[in-house]
């Protein structure tokens, strides 16, 4: 005779450890999903266990993959109310990811210039004994020159 976890996978249903492995999405993140109203709640046994179905998993991979897109939690909020709404037009969703991208991209000019200023400061600065710092002192003045 199976288990009951064993029916229950039988069932296409899942304990949040087994949806987590199957969605990629660790425990702690799906309760945290569910308490902002990004995955509803999902039934329980009598003992309590949640049960996710395989709709459930597939809404959890498509937030795992629009978070590692770097979409923040109101913007994966927009597209899954465009996923459900088949009526949607694509030309929305599409327009979502324009804006997301051109934000990425700004992002990373900014990082960018981070980065080229860090490297500037590093290369002013002997890395010695001395207790002069370029970096410091870049640091002490707020970038003014």
């Amino acid at each position: 005779m199976k288990h009951a976890a064993g029916r229950r996978a039988d069932d296409g249903l899942y304990s949040i450890g087994e949806a987590a492995a199957r969605s990629g999405v660790s425990a702690k993140m799906i309760r945290h999903y569910e308490d902002i109203g990004l995955v509803p709640p999902p039934p329980r046994t009598a003992a309590g266990y949640r049960l996710y179905g395989e709709a459930d998993v597939h809404r959890l991979r498509f937030i795992n993959r629009a978070r590692s897109l770097g979409f923040g939690m109101k913007q994966v909020q927009v597209l899954l109310a465009l996923w459900s709404d088949r009526s949607r037009a694509s030309a929305d969703v599409r327009q979502l990811a324009l804006q997301h991208a051109a934000e990425l991209g700004e992002r990373i000019a900014r990082m960018q210039a981070m980065q080229r200023t860090l490297e500037e400061l590093a290369s002013r600065c002997h890395g010695d004994d001395r207790p002069e710092c370029p970096i410091l002192d870049d640091l002490e003045g707020g970038g003014r020159d």
